[in-house]
């Protein structure tokens, strides 16, 4: 248990960072993994869509 408390410690860590050392990289970062989940959901409703 500790060991998973110290890692997410570390993600916050580098996260919080990253985020204040490289702005707008952090923006951008965001900005591409909305982009691929929102693509990602409109694929699942087009197949979805397909079948019925």
């Amino acid at each position: 248990m500790n060991a998973r408390k110290i890692g997410i410690f570390v993600g916050v860590a580098f996260l919080l960072f990253f985020v204040i050392s490289q702005p707008q990289g952090s923006a951008d970062l965001v900005l591409s993994i909305l982009t691929i989940l929102g693509d990602a959901a409109a694929s699942v409703v087009e197949f979805i869509q397909a079948l019925f």
